[in-house]
C-alpha cells in the first residue's frame, strides 16, 4: 500500500504473557503510541539484527524492570486494528515466558501509565487488539486466529 509515496510496510512485534503464582496475567495500560488506554501485555518492535526471544526479553525488561529468561512459542497474528487510525500494521509473535517472582515498574511513563495482574477470567477493557488475540490463542490452544 502507498499513502503520499510512501510504501507502508508491515512491522514485526513481540509480546509475552507472563503469570504470577495465581494465573494471573501481566497487563500495562498504554499511553503515546498506538492503542493508548488499551491494556497490553509486555512487548514491542523487533530490532534489526535481534532474535524474537531476546526483541521480547529486552522489551520486558525495559518496559517493566523483570528479568525473563524462558519463552515458550504461543501464536502470531496480524494487528490490523490501527491502520486507519494510526497507519500501523504489526505482525505479533507472542510467547508465556516463566516468571520467577518480582514486581513490575513502569520504567517508560511516556508509553505506559501502569502494570496490573489480572486473573484471565476477569480482563479488563479495553484490550489491545494483539493482546486479545494472543489471550485468545493461548486459552483454545492455537497458534492463529483470524478476527
Amino acid at each position: 500500500m502507498r499513502t503520499a509515496g510512501v510504501e507502508l510496510q508491515p512491522r514485526v512485534g513481540v509480546g509475552a504473557i507472563l503469570l504470577n503464582e495465581r494465573d494471573e496475567v501481566l497487563l500495562g495500560r498504554r499511553r503515546g503510541s498506538h492503542g493508548a488506554g488499551e491494556w497490553a501485555l509486555p512487548g514491542g518492535s523487533v530490532a534489526f539484527g535481534e532474535t524474537l526471544e531476546q526483541a521480547v526479553a529486552r522489551e520486558i525488561k525495559e518496559e517493566t524492570g523483570l528479568v525473563v529468561v524462558k519463552f515458550t512459542f504461543v501464536s502470531v497474528c496480524d494487528e490490523l486494528r490501527y491502520i486507519d487510525s494510526d497507519r500501523k500494521h504489526f505482525v505479533d509473535i507472542s510467547f508465556l515466558g516463566r516468571y520467577d517472582g518480582g514486581e513490575p515498574r513502569v520504567m517508560e511513563p511516556e508509553k505506559c501509565v501502569e502494570w496490573r495482574w489480572f486473573p484471565l477470567g476477569s480482563l479488563p477493557e479495553p484490550l489491545m487488539e494483539s493482546t486479545a488475540l494472543t489471550l485468545r490463542c493461548y486459552q483454545d490452544r492455537v497458534a492463529y486466529f483470524v478476527s
